[in-house]
């Protein structure tokens, strides 16, 4: 079996675990939020870290904009411990931003970032683009790493209520955020598929395809 064959099998049940894995977060449970009432929100509350029209400016913070509505959705929900429960997703600063609103207030920013269009990243490291593309249009079958585009997209787009748009993500919190997927600290993905990948990825290959990512349009 050649090596792109097996890739490619690996990523068709790879991202089929994670379709089964999603099936709660891509069936909207109720109606799509209100834009106009999540600008408000937005705006004077979420503008400081990820800009108001959700183009953050500061590496470490995500660019919203352009997100699916699904996905910003369910970061939000996971960000807040309810019913006495800890949070799906761990992070001080976003578990004291998002405690204040209720599921109708996060479906309305939801809804808001997900209307607003993503301004273009640019990948920033000539030395490490080629291993970059290589990771994310192919992977590497000798240790059983399926390719990023197989999941998000050749354009990082993602594919709406399941996989999120990586492509022009800000490589500072991608990076970050891989390796809390590998070292367990981030562990809100559905069937633990995100934590199954980041393990096979050294440092080097995790900075060289969040800066590829980045530059994806």
């Amino acid at each position: 079996m050649s090596r792109s064959l097996f890739a490619l099998i690996f990523a068709v049940i790879t991202c089929s675990a994670h379709a089964t894995g999603t099936a709660k977060v891509s069936a909207h449970a109720a109606p799509m939020g209100d834009a106009a009432r999540g600008k408000e929100i937005a705006t004077t509350v979420c503008a400081a870290c990820h800009g108001a029209d959700g183009n953050s400016l500061i590496p470490v913070n995500p660019t919203l904009a352009g997100q699916s509505y699904d996905y910003l959705l369910k970061q939000m929900t996971n960000f807040k411990a309810a019913d006495g429960q800890p949070a799906l997703r761990a992070n001080a600063v976003m578990g004291g931003m998002i405690a204040p609103y209720d599921l109708g207030q996060m479906r309305d920013l939801a809804a808001y970032f997900a209307t607003q269009t993503a301004k273009p990243g640019a990948a920033k490291n000539e030395a490490t683009i080629k291993l970059g593309q290589t990771i994310y249009r192919r992977g590497d079958a000798s240790k059983g790493l399926p390719a990023c585009a197989s999941c998000h997209g050749p354009t990082g787009a993602g594919i709406p209520a399941q996989y999120p748009r990586v492509g022009g993500q800000h490589a500072d919190y991608a990076e970050v955020q891989l390796k809390a997927f590998r070292d367990g600290t981030r562990a809100n993905d559905p069937a633990k598929i995100m934590r199954t990948i980041a393990l096979k990825m050294t440092d080097a290959e995790i900075k060289a395809v969040t800066d590829y990512m980045a530059g994806l349009h």
